[in-house]
């Protein structure tokens, strides 16, 4: 539960809302909706914290959007472009050491998420079209 409320600590700090919070679970969603952030989940897995956000589903992705969305992951500050167990849901996912984890690190983490959605939108909406 430490980790828990460190992790919130920061997030209070840091101003973003959080919409949802589980403490059985270790479980937070925050928004920061004018960065592009919606219902990203940050779980404290120990020994890590784990962010996903949701971007957008698959429909039968072809091999050129894969590609790009791959070579997009190289100039990513932090976290990644995964796709979930079935294939068909993008995701940016990161993670991030729990013992050493300090506010400047989380917000860097949650600033990457923010820089690549206003990077990479409009690749990403051509994305959701094929």
């Amino acid at each position: 539960m430490e980790n828990y409320n460190k992790v919130k600590e920061y997030l209070l700090d840091l101003n973003y809302a959080i919409s949802q919070e589980d403490p059985e679970s270790q479980i937070f969603v925050i928004d920061d909706e004018s960065n592009g952030i919606k219902n990203l989940v940050i779980c404290c897995a120990d020994p890590i914290l784990i962010m996903e956000q949701y971007m957008l589903d698959l429909n039968n992705p072809n091999t050129e959007s894969l590609v790009k969305l791959l070579v997009k992951n190289r100039d990513i500050i932090h976290g990644a472009f995964a796709l979930n167990e079935d294939g068909q849901k993008l995701i940016f996912r990161d993670t991030l050491q729990l013992s050493s984890l300090d506010k400047n690190e989380l917000a860097g983490s949650i600033n990457s998420l923010s820089l690549l959605i206003s990077e990479f939108s409009d690749e990403l909406v051509n994305i959701s079209k094929n």
